[in-house]
């Protein structure tokens, strides 16, 4: 059976794409949420890069008293060490390495694939890039955390532990506080990814300066 394709909001560049940002969203939220930053990122038309803005399947959670809504995953408590649902984790992880695998399949090669995601979106990338095979652009990690950062050690591949990995946190955050970001951080670190960490004055959103600092990192990487 074909595994159906996770539904996207797609914004296509003027010319043929030879990239492809694909960014998850976060709990509650749709691809429609972060659609609009894409004119903010002011990338030069040169790099014809493609957004995809998948959305989450609705799922009943648990900390919202069993409401249904668009989650990549279930939360059963906020406590550090439990708060992401590794089923649900690797259910949603799965679903969009075939959209991943779709790009591929389409012509943009891994290598020209930046997976980034924000609070839950965030998670998944950071569960996925780690054990995937093929070698990304890069990864954006923004306002997340890790499902699980004890498998991380006996789970990771080798393919992406040079990819750049930009993680990002607001000092406010009382979502998703900082010292879990930061704890990420650390564990990718110290299992000799390449990540890098900064913080900005803000709480559980996006920024003006974390857009610009987004903009030139993906010209950086996808330039």
């Amino acid at each position: 059976m074909t595994q159906q394709l996770l539904p996207c909001v797609e914004i296509n560049p003027s010319t043929t794409p030879d990239a492809c940002v694909i960014w998850l969203h976060g709990l509650g939220d749709s691809g429609h949420g972060f659609a609009p930053i894409v004119p903010e990122l002011k990338l030069p038309e040169s790099m014809a890069v493609k957004f995809l803005f998948p959305h989450a399947p609705e799922r009943p959670v648990t900390i919202n008293g069993g409401m249904r809504m668009r989650a990549w995953y279930d939360i059963k408590s906020l406590d550090f060490e439990s708060r992401a649902d590794l089923e649900g984790v690797k259910e949603s992880a799965a679903q969009v390495e075939a959209l991943i695998e779709a790009q591929i399949e389409s012509g943009i090669p891994s290598e020209r694939i930046v997976l980034a995601g924000f609070s839950q979106g965030g998670v998944i990338a950071l569960h996925l890039a780690p054990r995937y095979a093929n070698k990304f652009a890069g990864v954006i990690a923004l306002s997340t955390y890790m499902c699980e950062p004890s498998l991380l050690g006996s789970e990771a591949k080798d393919t992406n532990r040079e990819t750049p990995i930009m993680m990002a946190h607001g000092e406010q955050d009382e979502v998703v506080p900082v010292f879990m970001g930061n704890a990420a951080f650390k564990t990718l670190s110290e299992s000799g990814f390449n990540a890098t960490w900064q913080t900005y004055t803000m709480q559980h959103n996006v920024c003006m300066q974390e857009l610009n600092d987004i903009s030139a990192w993906l010209q950086k990487v996808l330039g």
